[in-house]
Formats: structure tokens, sequence, C-alpha cells
């Protein structure tokens, strides 16, 4: 294995006739370094990346780092830390400086990394199998029996063309001679290649000339392979498959680069309440009715896929998968069951097993591990545990290292204690990761130590081997173990090339033109529950931010005693209800119930609410529309009630909020499609208007005395102060006012504008029409423009006390209680199913399933 450039070769330059980026970088580590020599001499691979970057001005440099920061913000990049204060929305840490890697010495761990992955490819096949490499002695027993990992229902399964990994990680680490030696494999579900393209687009956009003139090598032919080889697994349906990505929903830590990934390779993003298997086969729940899926690229781990025969209190999986795996009907990638290799125990037996499965030696050795289950490797281990690292034998999750060189003279003795009581439990590796590499710490680059994630997808026989890696680097130099959680930073890494690098598109090229088509696939049942609910608390972020600023402005009005009872019975409307107290501390009151703590009904909370869809929506929603709606959460997160509050900044905020919920509709409007997605989002907003309006005059204008300032602000906060004037100029009448917010169908504001929206919504989404009367829906909504449409509002708003504001009350609470009622029916048709599909069928075709 080839390590870096030795110093003083003909092609290496001093430093000292650099610039300030080289120049000024810290090396104070006795470790050999990626960049440069002990003799601070640059290696010759970095040679035009720095005299490239010394070229740039210091403020160039900080204006290009913070446009990747601001690319990484824009695009939502996160990386979820579990009870981290930021939660979901921990920005992605990239480092400016990209790892460097010759294309020579790539070859060389390319083969190596190949080898690799076939040989685990065919010891998967026999542990789930024939178990010859256990019952011929090369295997301890413990490894396979007494691995959790291992997975007792998938055995005997026969899987297409017998291969179990489609997508292999191995986590690599450069050691002080310079060889790369792997310190884990990754069979799994292995994490971090959308991570890798991201680092990529990032960088590449903030130096795009250096990006260029190093001849760096694509990542796209990786990605290429992985979606033929996926295309090609599918059990039937073999000219379109329909795949899809698993993913173990938004609070996964990683669940960012499952959207990024679905929406990059054009696959259903879903998770497990989005299949359901039927006669073994597998659907996908669209508002069509089910589909059948042939492949999953699943990010779930093994144990959660199926809560029918393995993890039974999995809410993530699908009941009956591994069943459907068996019959053939679909297939999963990677197979279930590819954990159990992720045990650190087999890393001492795989020089053995390469030589017995593939008659071959491994050329790409593993970290030196020990397998303390033998007697005189046990008695090795303790007397040299300072020097080691201790480890589970078996795949854990959230267990760190031991380092020896860590504890005290009690601990390792506790430590010897441990691992003499259960021996076959443990593994000893030689702490490795001594070699550096430059990360940008504030203006100055500081070694930093590092490990690279490489990733290969399989492709015919063999597999191909991403041309780049995710590389991660620790906090500090001082630090032993890389995480992304506890402070650590990402890496893009470069794969140098030797010549120019022809560019690569996951575009099929075809010779023939593709059919024009204006459709589109049918829509998850969840998606579709998911933008309806997005729409809807959009809508009612907007409605509660109008209502919050008509009642805020006038507490803050202090022209006169008028306003009191108006701003009593506006305040009434508002949800939660505040007690009402008076004079500054009403409007305290007032503020912190609407802008409180984000629980419950105030706005806060659902904007939260807001931001929460958003996030599930990621792989569905564009990037502008994620970042307004990223910005509406940030805005109010940003925003701290405190003894200082002014009235000022408050409206401001208000304001703030209405403003960009309009520019996402605007969005919407103007960029959506008009296929389902937009129609249901679009049915959640007219829904929630329809409920906030008949609401809103229930508690206003029902009671009212014709008090003008009552009424003046009900136009405001319904948005229709100037149609109103434009008609009837400065009188003001409660039964115009009902008129122009119920009845009228030329108001964009008003309910039977909604309802009109809401019925060509109904009539274009697919339904059965041989059963007529389960379109319970429609029914209603009938209802409810009727009711509008013959209603009589000047009788309706007389004066109290003849009766007829009771029926005025009558005829909203009905209202309220129907478009609840429609919002239900709506869920129970499309998302929810009993039937196999929802094609619109003939009036003597049944389609029961």
């Amino acid at each position: 294995m080839q390590g870096p450039n030795p110093p003083g070769s003909a092609e290496t330059i001093d430093v000292t006739q650099t610039r300030a980026f080289a120049n000024k970088y810290g090396l104070d580590s006795p470790f050999p370094d990626e960049m440069m020599g002990p003799d601070r001499v640059l290696r010759p691979h970095w040679q035009q990346f720095v005299s490239m970057l010394d070229a740039l001005r210091p403020e160039e440099i900080r204006q290009r780092r913070d446009l990747a920061r601001r690319l990484i913000h824009q695009n939502g990049v996160t990386h979820n830390v579990y009870g981290d204060p930021q939660g979901l929305d921990r920005p992605w840490s990239l480092d400016f400086i990209p790892l460097l890697i010759p294309a020579d010495q790539w070859e060389v761990v390319c083969e190596g990394l190949i080898q690799r992955a076939v040989l685990l490819d065919r010891l998967l096949a026999d542990l789930y199998g024939p178990a010859e490499t256990v019952y011929s002695g090369i295997l301890p027993p413990e490894l396979l029996w007494a691995n959790p990992g291992f997975l007792r229902s998938c055995h005997g399964i026969r899987l297409p063309k017998n291969r179990w990994i489609h997508l292999y990680a191995a986590d690599l680490a450069r050691t002080e001679d310079g060889r790369y030696e792997v310190l884990s494999d990754r069979t799994q579900a292995p994490s971090g290649a959308g991570y890798s393209l991201e680092n990529r687009i990032v960088l590449s956009r903030a130096l795009p000339s250096v990006f260029r003139q190093c001849n760096v090598q694509r990542l796209a032919p990786f990605f290429v392979s992985l979606r033929e080889t996926l295309a090609e697994m599918a059990p039937a349906n073999h000219e379109n498959p329909r795949i899809v990505l698993l993913t173990p929903g938004p609070y996964n830590e990683t669940y960012f680069e499952h959207s990024f990934l679905a929406r990059y390779l054009g696959y259903a993003l879903v998770q497990g309440n989005d299949l359901t298997v039927r006669d073994t086969i597998v659907y996908m729940k669209t508002l069509g009715g089910l589909q059948r899926v042939d492949v999953i690229l699943r990010r779930v781990d093994d144990n959660f896929c199926d809560p029918l025969e393995l993890y039974p209190d999995s809410y993530l999986g699908v009941p009956g998968l591994l069943q459907a795996v068996r019959r053939g009907n679909v297939s999963v990638a990677n197979a279930i069951g590819c954990g159990v290799l992720q045990a650190p125990g087999f890393l001492p037996f795989l020089p053995g097993l390469c030589r017995f499965l593939l008659g071959e030696d491994l050329k790409l050795p593993s970290v030196r591990t020990w397998w303390c289950g033998h007697g005189d490797i046990l008695e090795y281990v303790v007397q040299h545990l300072q020097e080691m690292v201790i480890k589970s034998a078996y795949p854990t999750q959230g267990e760190d290292p031991v380092f020896g060189q860590t504890l005290t003279q009690e601990e390792l003795m506790a430590l010897e204690r441990k691992i003499r009581a259960r021996p076959a439990k443990y593994v000893a590796q030689k702490q490795v990761m001594s070699c550096t590499t430059p990360a940008l710490i504030g203006d100055h680059a500081e070694p930093r130590r590092f490990v690279v994630r490489s990733y290969l997808a399989a492709y015919g026989d063999s597999y191909t081997v991403m041309n780049g890696a995710l590389t991660r680097i620790t906090q500090s130099n001082d630090s032993l173990v890389v995480s992304l959680q506890k402070g650590g930073r990402s890496k893009d890494t470069w794969i140098l090339s030797d010549g120019p690098v022809s560019p690569v598109t996951l575009l099929p090229s075809s010779s023939q033109p593709i059919a024009i088509s204006r459709g589109g696939s049918d829509l998850p049942s969840r998606l579709a529950e998911d933008l309806f609910w997005l729409g809807r608390y959009a809508e009612r972020t907007d409605s509660q931010a109008r209502l919050a600023r008509g009642v805020l402005t006038r507490m803050f009005d202090q022209s006169g005693i008028e306003n009191a009872q108006a701003i009593e019975t506006l305040a009434s409307a508002c949800r939660p209800k505040p007690l009402l107290s008076h004079g500054v501390e009403l409007e305290r009151e007032f503020i912190d119930l609407m802008l409180g703590d984000a629980k419950g009904e105030d706005l806060r909370g659902t904007v939260s609410n807001v931001h929460r869809l958003a996030r599930v929506l990621r792989d569905t929603v564009s990037n502008d529309a994620w970042r307004i709606l990223h910005e509406l959460y940030r805005t109010l997160s940003g925003f701290k009630i405190g003894q200082t509050l002014t009235s000022a900044g408050v409206l401001e905020l208000l304001d703030n909020l209405i403003v960009t919920i309009a520019a996402f509709v605007g969005l919407a409007s103007d960029s959506m499609t008009r296929g389902q997605a937009w129609r249901f989002l679009d049915m959640g907003r007219r829904i929630e208007r329809v409920s906030f309006i008949s609401r809103f005059l229930k508690d206003t204008l029902v009671a009212s005395a014709g008090d003008p300032v009552l009424l003046e602000a009900i136009l405001d906060i319904g948005d229709s102060s100037l149609t109103y004037r434009r008609r009837y100029l400065t009188h003001l009448e409660t039964h115009a006012i009902a008129d122009l917010l119920l009845a009228d169908e030329t108001n964009p504001r008003s309910v039977a504008f909604q309802l009109s929206l809401i019925d060509q919504h109904l009539a274009a989404l697919p339904r059965d029409i041989s059963h007529p009367d389960r379109n319970y829906d429609q029914r209603v909504l009938i209802k409810m423009r009727t009711s509008i449409q013959l209603a009589d509002f000047v009788e309706l708003c007389s004066l109290p006390g003849d009766g007829g504001r009771e029926k005025f009350d009558a005829l909203l609470s009905a209202m309220l209680l129907q478009i609840d009622e429609l919002s239900e029916d709506i869920a129970q048709l499309y998302f929810s199913h009993a039937v196999v599909s929802r094609e619109i069928a003939g009036p003597h075709e049944e389609r029961e399933s």
C-alpha cells in the first residue's frame, strides 16, 4: 500500500516560497501529515491546490468559506444529534479544505476494497446457508451463534444472484507507515454517501476554479452503478420497476441524507407505514390505491425491518416484509441480516476467510485486531491493555470504544475483570489513526486526525468504488475519537486524476426520444396527508398572526377607551383564550399566550408544526419552499420574550410571519404543477381558512351590536377592508361584512370561494365511481355550499332580540361541524386503504381486493 510521497523528491516545493496558507500551517504532530513532510515540504499532489489557494486574498477565502456555510444552510443540510440543544436542526459541519488523494494511491485502495466487498458478500451467503466457514473451524461458532446481529429468521433465504451486499462502506485509517487499513466494515445500511455528494456540491461551488484545475474525479459514476444495480434486482416489472428508499423517519440522525438521496436517485422516500404486505407482495399506499413495490433500498436497521419476525415493538418496519423476501416478490438492498458482519470480532479472521472463500490473500488489511475468546490471545491483550482500544466483539449502537491509555490503574484493573468475565464478548485493536490532514480552524490551517469512509456499489459480478469518500476529522488534534456527534467535522475527499475528467450525469442517454408525458406518479398517501396538514398549519399560522396583529395593534393604540370592548371581543376569538387582564398586564399576557413555549394552539406551536412537516417533506418540496419555511421557523425561534419587549418589535415579527407565509403560498401557486401534491396542499389551506373564518365570525360578529371599531377590525383581520370600502365606502354594516366573508365567491378570502376550490380539487382526485354512496366528502361539501348560497344575511344579521343572530350562530356552528367532517372524510378516503387499487372503474367492474 503506497504511503505519502517521500519528501525531497524533484517534484516537491518549499512552502517558504508560497504564501500564508501552508506557511502558517501548525505542523506540531510527530506523525506523518497528508499535506507536507516533517521538513515542511509539500507533497506533490498538494502543490497545485495550495498554490491556487494562496493566490486568493485572506478576505476572499473567508468569503468563499462563508458561501459554503450559506449553501449548507440554504440547502437545509443537517445531521441530527440526539440530545443536542439544536435538536433536529444541527447544521452539517464541512471543513473548507478537502482531503486530496492521488490516483495511483487510490487505485491500490480500490483493488483491496473490491476484494473485501466480494469476500464479505460470499461470507454472508455462507453464514446464512451451509455455514462451512464455521463447521470447518475457520470461524469460531461464538461469533455467529452468540451474535445478536445474526438473524435466524433469514437463514436459508435465497436471493437473486445470491447477492447480499449491494452497498458497502469501509472506514479507513491511514497508519504511521502510510498504509490504509480498515477500522470497520459497514454492511447493514451504510450512511454517508449522500453527505459525500452534498459536500462535493458545496465545495465545488465555493472553489469552482480550484476544483476544475485539480482534475477531481466525479462521484456520479458510483450512483449510476448503484441505480442500475437496483433496477436489475426487480423480481417483476423489469422495464420500469418501482424502487423506494425506506427511512426510519425525520427523527433519524441522517434523515437529510435519506431525503437528499431519494430526490437525487429519483426514488420515492417512504416510511414503514407507507408500505403494506398483501399476499406476500409489498405495496405502497398511494392516492390511487396500493401500488406494487419491486425494490427497497433500506436505511432501517435489520432488527427493525419486520415486527412480525424480528423486533416486535418496531414501528419502523413493514409487517410481513421478510416473508415477501422469502417468496421472491421483493428485493431489499442491503439484504436483511447483513448487519451481522459489522461485528469487530470478524476482523481477525478475515485473512483466513479470504483464502478459504476466494483462494486469495487479503489485499486491504484490517487494523490489527485480537478476539479475546482464545486463551493465549486473552493473556496477550491483558498484558498490553494500556496500548489497546477495547470494543465489543458484536455490533453495538451508542457504545464508545475504550482507550487503554486514558485509563487509570484502577480503571485498567476493572476493565480486565470485565473482559475476563466474558472474553468472547470483546476484541482489542491496535490504536491507529496517527496521520493528520489540514483543516481550516478559524483563519489558519491546523492538523487533525481523520478517518475516510469509502463506498462501493454492486455492479455486475463485482463492485464499483466511489471516486471520493466521506472524510471525518477529530475536534482537536488531541482527540482520539472521530465522531460528528462529538464535535468532529466532515471533509470532501478529492481523488485526483492524471488528466482532464469527463463530466458524468445520471440522466439516461438514448438514441430514441422519450415519450412526452404531462402526468405524474401516484402520490403516496402519507405524503398527501403531510401536504394536506402542511397547508392547514401554514394557513393557521397566517390566520393566527393576522388575528394577533389585529388585537395587539388596538391594544397598543392609546387614542381612546372605545377600543376596550372591541379588544375584549377580538381576544376572545384567539386560541388559547387569554384571561383578559387590564392594561399592560393584558398585553403581556396576550403576547405570552400567542408567542409562548411552542405548545398547544399558540402561534409558536403552529409554526413548529409547519417546520416539522417541512422536514418530513424535504424530498417533496422545492429548495426555495424549504428555505422559506425554515426561515419562518428561525424568525420565530429567534424571538425571545423579555422585559425589553416593545410593541414595534412584536408587530414587526407578526408582519414578517405574514409576509413569509405569503411568499410560501405564492411560490406554491406559481411553481407547483397542478397535480395531486398541489391539490392536497391547497385543499388543506382552504379547509383551514373555512374553519378560521367561521369560528372567527362566530366569536365576534354574532354578538356584535354594530361597534364600528370591531367591524373595522373584523375586515382588517379578514384581509377584506379594501374590497369592502370599494363597494360600500365607509358605511359599516354587519350583514354586508357577513356576505363578503362568507358568501361572495369573488372574494378569495370568503368561505364560498374556498368551498368552490375544494369542490374542484375533490372532483379531480381519483375515486371509485362504481360506489357513489361512498362519496361522503362530496355530499358534505354540497350541504355546506347550499347553506351558504341560500343564506339571507340581512335576516340572519338583524339586531339581537328577534332571533336573527341565533340563526346566524347556528349557521356558523353547522359550518364548523361540517368542515371538520369534510376533513375526516378526506382522511378516510385517501389516507387509509382497504383496496389494492382505486382506479376509476366502469359501472360493471369491481376492484375489491
